[in-house]
């Protein structure tokens, strides 16, 4: 594992960098302490970093559970309920994994994963703005579009260019050219700049500004705009910071309903978040998926018994991670050490970070997510790929992850419906000679009632006084809606002088008596 140290090392910095201010923004969002969202970063790197199977994927709170998390610690009466929830749902998640449901995210389009990573890679550029000009009435971990302040998106994007902090800007263009310069000139010049990393390159000149223009009234950085991480006086009121499940609490049926709500929300996530990893790695290496839900299960019973919020794979650390040439699990537990080191011996220079230098890091992990190449690479593929792909980033645009991700899901398999029509069969004109037409139907390998409107169709539109040879060799699944109309249409066949003839593998049979009591028989007639 420690192979890849000299990669490994430089990009858990930048994951570092990302996940901080995530963390303490999705548990502002969530109505929980921000210590709670410090506790999920840090156990999501070391322990489920330690535990998982995936080389580059990285754990914490995710911003798709912060609307689940606010709602239930309301209703539940207190975070220590709440918490205890948190650590059933992550026994019901062990559950999954022993039952072997990482399957399920093997069945999501590569449209709809893509249209995932794109959709992302464009909120989070959204999300970002209003912080890089210095506006911060929303928390970062607040990614939905419609807003904890009564803003949506765009709206917010507005209302952020009326109170432009020319500090926090300045700041943020400098990070910004920064990392610009990092990434397409100065990595090619020398090993040096590929070890230490542009992100902390631009957060040092950030905390710079910050100390050089604290007293300046144009350009010094309001303290609301830097990074608040909790500061305790001593070690007593470090440990107080910790919460612990109340146990007691177990038989409230409510407790049970938000803990399976977590587990199944926590598991979908991470399931994608892992096959989108996945596409993104350059190794293309394949994460165990069972694996997965136990490392994620036991993540969250311990960030449950501990005080922190729950944790899934999350997909805007991990495409850091892999943007900052990470190569294996190693970066994110370093991450994870990063976070609980930091807390514990220099919380006081972390919160002297501007939010607007951490917005411009997350400007490029958001550009390299949705680069506007992939979208012409999609629309080469076809709309069979354009489309659920266009529906997936709009939906997570206008609505939130798991929404746009169903919403394009939907309309994927609204493409798979309308190909199994078209394709159900082939129908072809043989010979028009001694005034009869001859006719051949090739049914596909596969025929089930969605194709019943298609051959329905081209069974009516056949002439009178036709032969009709039906192929069906190479069939080996016919659903038994397809056989009535078979049924039904040989009563009109003999009305209109339609001679059928069945070929299969071992000859012809012209005209059966009972289509049904034939296809009873079949594939052993065939």
């Amino acid at each position: 594992m420690f192979k890849y140290l000299k990669n490994d090392l430089p990009a858990s910095v930048v994951v570092f960098f990302v996940a901080l201010p995530l963390c303490l923004g999705i548990a502002l969002a969530s109505g929980a302490p921000l210590f709670s969202g410090l506790i999920a970063g840090i156990v999501g790197g070391i322990f489920v970093g330690s535990l998982s199977g995936s080389h580059i994927g990285v754990s914490g709170p995710a911003a798709g559970l912060a609307a689940i998390v606010l709602t239930a610690i309301a209703t539940l009466g207190s975070f220590e309920n709440f918490l205890l929830a948190v650590v059933l749902g992550g026994v019901i998640q062990l559950l999954f994994g022993v039952l072997k449901a990482g399957i399920i995210g093997y069945y999501f389009p590569s449209s709809v994963i893509k249209g995932m990573l794109t959709g992302i890679g464009i909120i989070i550029i959204l999300k970002q703005i209003p912080h890089f000009f210095g506006y911060d009435a929303t928390p970062e971990g607040d990614f939905s579009f419609i807003q904890m302040d009564g803003e949506n998106t765009f709206t917010e994007i507005l209302q952020s260019l009326k109170y432009i902090s020319p500090g926090a800007t300045l700041v943020a263009v400098i990070g910004l050219g920064i990392l610009i310069l990092w990434d397409r000139v100065l990595t090619k010049k020398a090993k040096i700049f590929k070890l230490i990393q542009g992100p902390l390159v631009a957060v040092i000149v950030g905390i710079v500004f910050y100390v050089l223009t604290q007293n300046n009234s144009l350009w010094g950085i309001s303290s609301d705009h830097l990074v608040s991480v909790p500061v305790p006086g001593d070690i007593d009121s470090f440990l107080g910071q910790f919460s612990f499940p109340n146990f007691g609490a177990i038989l409230n049926t409510e407790i049970w309903i938000t803990a399976f709500t977590i587990a199944l929300v926590a598991s979908l996530e991470t399931l994608l978040c892992v096959e989108a990893t996945d596409k993104l790695d350059p190794e293309k290496r394949v994460t165990p998926t069972n694996r997965e839900l136990l490392a994620q299960g036991t993540g969250n019973i311990i960030s449950g018994m501990i005080g922190g919020l729950p944790i899934t794979q999350v997909i805007v650390r991990s495409s850091a991670n892999i943007q900052s040439g990470g190569r294996t699990k190693l970066s994110a537990i370093i991450h994870g050490f990063f976070l609980l080191i930091s807390v514990l011996l220099i919380p006081r220079l972390l919160n002297m970070i501007p939010l607007s230098v951490l917005a411009a890091i997350l400007f490029i992990v958001g550009y390299k997510l949705a680069k506007p190449a992939l979208f012409k690479q999609m629309y080469a593929l076809g709309w069979k790929q354009f489309v659920p792909f266009t529906v997936t980033v709009l939906g997570i645009i206008f609505t939130d992850l798991l929404v746009g991700i169903g919403l394009g899901l939907g309309v994927g398999i609204v493409v798979i419906l309308i190909k199994s029509y078209q394709n159900s069969h082939f129908l072809h004109i043989e010979d028009r000679s001694n005034g009869r037409h001859k006719l051949k139907m090739t049914l596909a390998e596969e025929v089930t009632f969605f194709n019943k409107g298609a051959i329905l169709k081209e069974l009516d539109a056949i002439p009178e006084n036709s032969y009709l040879k039906l192929d069906i060799r190479n069939t080996r699944y016919l659903d038994n809606d397809i056989v009535e109309i078979l049924e039904d249409f040989s009563e009109k066949a003999k009305s209109r002088h339609i001679d059928i003839i069945i070929v299969s593998e071992r000859g012809e049979v012209e005209n059966p008596d009972s289509y049904i009591e034939f296809f009873k028989l079949w594939p052993k007639s065939a």
